[in-house]
């Protein structure tokens, strides 16, 4: 990836990438289904095996025998109890989903942290990824590509702090990692707001009117008429983004819009796994009764089962 494109990955910005003028924008971050399959455990364990693993690697699950899926599975265990209690919890479990559901985040940042890292010392600082990144874009006051660099730069240092919570200018992995991909951090959607309003508050007046709102979605571009999905767009600002009704989103009008409190599918599947499979009902799961219901477990993401397992390494 070029320094250019990755300047565009980080902008929120440009999660909407430039579409034809009839095409809808969409700057809402919603949690993604755990699986496609209808989850129904009378019938089989698929969307189970999905939600631990992601669709793709489940289906390798036939390559394991039941003998080797129960020894996977009980390795795995200590990785899932975090507290090391010998117990995993619910909270432990739903932790571990979500963890696997973001793969691509985590896979994400891996390719890019040696990149970054220039002294080989565990951590980043904002010195390496300014340098990096910006180097001598920042010497040229008119560059050809029409991007102000020294603008992004502030921007990026503003999220970059915001990431860094002990605040010495170095982030470990977990916090470049939520300077990357703040959506993902509670502790990071402040700034997902203020950066989702500077980009749309046109006129600089810290909130979004309706025609801001619909002009981020979509360019009239010599259209005469509107399409459908527009018009639309039109009356759920209305009616419900605009919830004040006084023709502007503030802050956290917009943080409901881009933000929204969606249903918990990690929390729902770790409810359901730990009642399937806690047989004395003390609201934990034993190792033994983690393996007792390997099927309902097996191809989770809780051991990378399809990929990691078959290649005898742990996630």
């Amino acid at each position: 990836m070029t320094i250019p494109q990755l300047l565009l990955c980080l902008s929120l910005s440009m999660l909407c990438i430039s579409s034809k003028p009839t095409e809808k924008k969409d700057r809402v971050h919603h949690d993604p289904q755990l699986s496609d399959k209808v989850h129904d455990d009378a019938q089989n364990f698929d969307y189970d095996h999905d939600a631990f693993l992601g669709a793709d690697e489940a289906k390798t699950f036939d390559q394991l025998t039941p003998e080797e899926s129960k020894e996977r599975l009980g390795m795995i265990v200590d990785k899932i109890d975090t507290d090391k209690d010998g117990f995993v919890t619910e909270g432990e479990l739903k932790a571990w989903i979500k963890k696997a559901q973001k793969k691509y985040v985590y896979d994400s940042v891996e390719r890019q942290w040696q990149e970054f890292d220039m002294n080989q010392d565990g951590f980043i600082s904002w010195d390496e990824y300014r340098n990096v990144t910006y180097g001598t874009y920042l010497d040229d006051p008119d560059p050809d590509d029409g991007f102000n660099y020294k603008q992004m730069m502030v921007r990026d240092e503003r999220r970059f702090k915001m990431a860094d919570k002990d605040g010495d200018m170095t982030a470990t992995k977990e916090e470049f990692t939520a300077f990357l991909h703040p959506e993902e951090y509670d502790y990071m959607k402040d700034i997902v707001v203020q950066e989702t309003m500077e980009d749309i508050d046109k006129n600089g007046d810290g909130f979004i009117d309706l025609e801001e709102y619909i002009g981020d979605m979509y360019s009239h571009d010599g259209d005469a008429d509107e399409p459908e999905w527009v018009k639309t767009e039109r009356e759920q600002f209305v009616e419900f983004r605009d919830k004040n009704r006084d023709g502007k989103m503030d802050k956290e009008e917009t943080k409901d819009w881009i933000l929204p409190s969606d249903y918990d599918h990690a929390e729902a599947e770790a409810r359901h796994l730990v009642y399937e499979s806690d047989q004395n009902k003390d609201g934990k799961l034993s190792r033994e009764e983690i393996v007792e219901k390997y099927d309902l477990f097996v191809g989770s993401q809780a051991t990378d089962f399809g990929e990691a397992l078959v290649r005898h390494d742990e996630f």
